[in-house]
């Protein structure tokens, strides 16, 4: 595991019950940058990828409203969870160490909830950026369990980085 769960919330500003990333598995730099440190653009990092960990179980506090007796994880959670993946990559931008980022979530196209997310289920979240405009990024993202396409979607963020 290249994050576990303390240094995932060292790095996001998201909070139990609202932080649904446990591990970062994977981030991937373009093959242009391979063998190479950062910091890099943005825009260098187009076709990186990050892959996160999230563990669905009855202690996610959402399933106890979405539905009582017969839990499902709602859509819109799977869309925050790919959301949150894709902000990984924004540690191979950083100008400073010290340098806080912001992330802000824009927008969504296509989301697609190709099978119910019930517990337990293990989910790997990837998170591939696709395209760099300023301070806007785009991302395709999947969520997979067991090797099975459960959701995707697009997801346009905003990104700063404030020392």
């Amino acid at each position: 595991m290249l994050m576990d769960k303390k240094q995932v919330m060292d790095f996001l500003p998201h909070r139990d019950p609202f932080l649904f990333i446990d591990g970062v598995k994977e981030i991937t730099l373009p093959e242009s940058l391979k063998g190479m440190t950062g910091p890099f653009s943005p825009q260098q990092m187009i076709g990186g990828k990050t892959i996160c960990t999230f563990k669905v179980d009855h202690s996610v506090k959402v399933l106890e409203g979405h539905f009582p007796g017969d839990p499902i994880l709602p859509g819109v959670v799977q869309v925050e969870m790919m959301a949150q993946a894709a902000s990984f990559l924004a540690t191979y931008c950083k100008p400073k160490a010290d340098a806080k980022i912001e992330v802000a979530l824009l927008g969504i196209d296509s989301a697609r909830f190709r099978k119910p997310v019930v517990p337990p289920m293990d989910l790997e979240v990837h998170a591939t950026l696709t395209k760099v405009r300023g301070p806007i990024q785009m991302y395709d993202c999947e969520i997979y369990s067991n090797g099975d396409l459960i959701s995707q979607t697009s997801v346009m963020a905003s990104l700063k980085f404030n020392n």
